[in-house]
């Protein structure tokens, strides 16, 4: 099969830069017909699998952005659909020009000197100001006012077929099985992990089988679910049509800070959402927060998105003895982010879970199909096997990023670590 013109691109990208470039101006030039001169693609470690950067065409200056997914051509359901965001009340903007052609689905904004959320974070994340951090999580605050009003205000019952139809699903289930018969394990999973060799600090090396099997012991706590249950709960629970039992809402459904612009204002800044590659009008409702909650919080700092940034910064051991995979780190995430997760429980997650058992929506394994959420954010979202060549990740953050993706994919046998205590933050009372 030949690959998409956006996928072709972002493989030319990977080996030449400037020839990608060139590609790109003739491609968006072609596609909405106006003329593109000095586009730069930006060197982004957020932008894991997608592509963006900046343009002019006459007089005016644009940012673009693509997300481009295994497979796109035959997706299912509409891509970037802004303006039901914008309808349903939630700040978005509003791209100047849009294509969501199979294969060639680009968003262009008018260019605007504002930062994404994500950068003003990491900033934060090495430089602790405290007047900063407070107006950042005062925004944070108000976002998340916005998206629970705006949850609570569409929230319907959905079919099996509506939640199937939702183009999220291509962030989680769709990574671990090929299409289009569904046949598992397949997708990202088995490119990134089966029969692969798994490398850690001290030249530990473990295969697929034993760390699929390996019972997590993650800093002394010991966890319920083997890496390979976890994926084998998410190929279940996970199945679009099974996602349904919670109802549909208004989402974004990819709300990660780098697809978040920050509005500097006098007395307050504010949120605005941008790139809603996978919006809809009936995300499932626990689905629709999982992902920026992983993202914007437990990926910080250093391990997912910059991982050369760890030595001397952070340390890990990893020991596999009688079938448990044990992974010690002093690896934390910043106080901005420990801010940000108790305005995200306390804005969202906690209301929103109440707000569902008021209206006997909330299923008994709520938590599990959360958990599996933020277990899935971080494994498929990049290779994080330091093993065969795989990609970014060394032998220690290989060991960070596993062991926070395995605490949160299922709850200790005893004892509590940050997940634990997030959930007890959310429970319904």
């Amino acid at each position: 099969m030949s690959l998409s013109r956006t996928a072709e691109i972002r493989a030319v990208a990977a080996q030449d830069r400037a020839a990608a470039e060139r590609m790109l101006e003739e491609f968006i030039a072609g596609l909405f017909g106006i003329p593109v001169t000095g586009l730069a693609i930006n060197v982004d470690q957020y932008s894991l699998n997608s592509l963006n950067g900046f343009f002019r065409s006459e007089e005016r200056d644009f940012f673009f952005k693509f997300h481009q997914e295994e497979g796109e051509d035959a997706m299912r359901g509409e891509y970037y659909r802004a303006e039901i965001l914008s309808n349903a009340g939630l700040p978005v903007d509003q791209p100047v020009y849009i294509s969501t052609l199979p294969g060639e689905q680009v968003l262009v904004y008018a260019r605007r000197a504002d930062p994404r959320f994500s950068d003003v974070l990491f900033a934060l994340d090495q430089s602790g100001d405290e007047a900063a951090v407070d107006r950042a999580v005062a925004a944070e605050a108000r976002l998340n006012d916005h998206i629970l009003s705006c949850a609570k205000a569409t929230l319907r019952p959905i079919t099996p077929a509506e939640s199937a139809a939702e183009p999220v699903h291509r962030l989680f289930y769709e990574r671990i099985v090929d299409a289009p018969a569904r046949h598992y394990p397949g997708g990202r999973l088995a490119r990134f992990y089966l029969g692969r060799d798994f490398v850690f600090p001290g030249d530990l090396r473990l295969t697929w089988d034993q760390m699929r099997d390996a019972m997590p012991v993650i800093n002394g706590v010991t966890h319920s679910r083997s890496l390979g249950a976890m994926f084998d709960l998410a190929h279940r629970r996970y199945a679009p049509e099974a996602l349904a039992d919670a109802g549909g809402i208004v989402a974004h459904g990819d709300a990660h800070n780098a697809n978040v612009w920050y509005l500097r204002g006098g007395d307050a800044d504010r949120l605005a959402f941008f790139d809603p590659a996978f919006a809809g009008d009936g995300v499932p409702s626990l689905l629709a927060e999982v992902k920026s909650t992983f993202h914007n919080v437990f990926a910080h700092p250093c391990w997912l998105y910059d991982p050369e940034m760890l030595s001397g910064r952070f340390g890990a051991s990893v020991a596999y003895r009688g079938g448990r995979l044990c992974i010690d780190t002093d690896w934390r995430p910043s106080p901005v982010r420990m801010a940000l997760l108790e305005t995200k429980a306390r804005q969202f997650w906690k209301p929103w879970l109440a707000h569902l058992a008021d209206k006997a929506m909330l299923p008994a394994d709520w938590e599990d199909v959360i958990r599996i959420g933020l277990f899935l954010s971080p494994t498929l979202v990049m290779n994080l096997n330091a093993g065969d060549g795989g990609g970014k990740h060394s032998p220690l953050s290989s060991a960070i990023g596993f062991s926070v993706a395995l605490a949160a994919g299922s709850a200790p046998l005893a004892g509590s670590d940050m997940f634990t205590a997030f959930f007890d933050r959310v429970r319904p009372d």
